[in-house]
């Protein structure tokens, strides 16, 4: 994609007549939920909240992957780098999320090997030139990562590499709207889908869904008329009664998706009942990795002990990731919960509302 191409879709006129098109339709008043937390991060940026009627309300829904990782899994990671002959490596947004009694971050200042890395790739290479040690790659995040994670396994078979290992606690995006759906006073009247996720899975993967709850759903890019043209379509769609699920983002995303990279994924894992921060257990979500690569899986074969876990007092981020509350409404908001120093993922995270609202918003 050219630049020019790029700036097409920030170009303020046509954000402008868009944005002039959804207020001439819109009526009623409207909850749309961005499931991503690049989407929330980009209508803040752009400031198109503060372009649109007062009928439209947007949630944030549970599209960061580390907001969404448990609390067990969290004091699972700080435990596997206790570990004396563990190197743990890790993308950077994991560093800071407070545990039960600890973080990442915490445990490197105190000695423990913990190394910020930019691929899987990277650990493969770690684990290469540490043949004395177990290399552990935390796997946080959806459909969009966990591709190259499980090439990255591969890869280490390949190689007969067995000092490197994989803690997967990835999980899927469509069973996450299913539950959203079937949660109490959650009030949804359409989903701006993810980009990045959609990539991989294509809108095919929505239809189960779609075909199930006749909810208006767009698949929306990232850049303002990438996201301004799916609220478009969503308010008309809700206007008119007639729901559909849209591909707003077909310079990106197919019908199909990426076929090679869902064939890696269901090669190394396989889809389980996972635990999802704020909903609790989605039957079939998580991905975990298959028994042919089980040498491979830090959870079995690495012996590590983890405090026994508790949510944050007071944090609301659970709440905040189902569209229940907004930032503003947790009573650690910007008081004793800030990105200095943070009491839940949500403030953590580049993807995570809390950091978003705190950044952008006024209130």
């Amino acid at each position: 994609m050219t630049i020019k191409h790029i700036e097409e879709y920030r170009d303020p006129e046509i954000s402008r007549a868009i944005v002039d098109r959804i207020k001439k339709v819109s009526r009623r008043k409207v909850r749309l939920m961005e499931v991503c937390g690049t989407h929330t991060m980009s209508i803040f940026r752009s400031g198109i909240r503060a372009l649109l009627p007062e009928t439209i309300s947007f949630l944030s829904g549970p599209g960061c992957p580390v907001c969404v990782t448990d609390q067990k899994e969290i004091d699972a990671f700080i435990g596997l780098a206790r570990v004396d002959d563990v190197i743990v490596t890790t993308f950077g947004d994991l560093m800071r999320v407070p545990g039960t009694d600890s973080s990442l971050q915490k445990e490197r200042a105190n000695g423990m090997d913990i190394r910020i890395v930019y691929s899987t790739f990277d650990a493969l290479e770690i684990a290469r030139k540490n043949p004395d040690k177990k290399v552990v790659f935390l796997g946080v995040g959806f459909e969009t990562t966990a591709p190259t994670i499980a090439a990255s396994i591969i890869s280490a078979k390949e190689a007969k590499l067995d000092n490197f290992f994989v803690f997967s606690a990835h999980k899927i995006v469509p069973p996450a709207l299913d539950a959203l759906m079937q949660t109490k006073d959650v009030k949804i009247d359409g989903f701006i889908l993810p980009g990045h996720v959609s990539v991989i899975i294509g809108t095919k993967a929505y239809l189960p869904f779609f075909g199930k709850y006749k909810i208006p759903c767009v698949v929306a890019g990232f850049e303002p008329s990438d996201i301004l043209q799916p609220i478009s379509i969503l308010v008309e769609q809700i206007e008119s009664g007639n729901p559909e699920l849209i591909n707003g983002y077909p310079r990106a995303v197919t019908f199909d998706g990426n076929g090679k990279a869902q064939k890696i994924m269901e090669d190394v894992f396989e889809t389980v009942d996972v635990v999802w921060r704020g909903i609790g257990v989605i039957p079939k979500s998580g991905l975990k990795i298959r028994k042919r690569f089980s040498s491979f899986d830090a959870e079995k074969m690495i012996e590590f002990s983890a405090p026994e876990s508790k949510d944050p007092k007071g944090c609301a981020c659970g709440e905040i990731l189902t569209g229940l509350k907004i930032p503003p409404e947790c009573p650690l908001y910007k008081k004793l919960c800030t990105p200095i120093d943070p009491v839940g993922p949500c403030m953590v995270s580049s993807e995570g509302t809390c950091a978003a609202y705190y950044r952008y918003h006024n209130g």
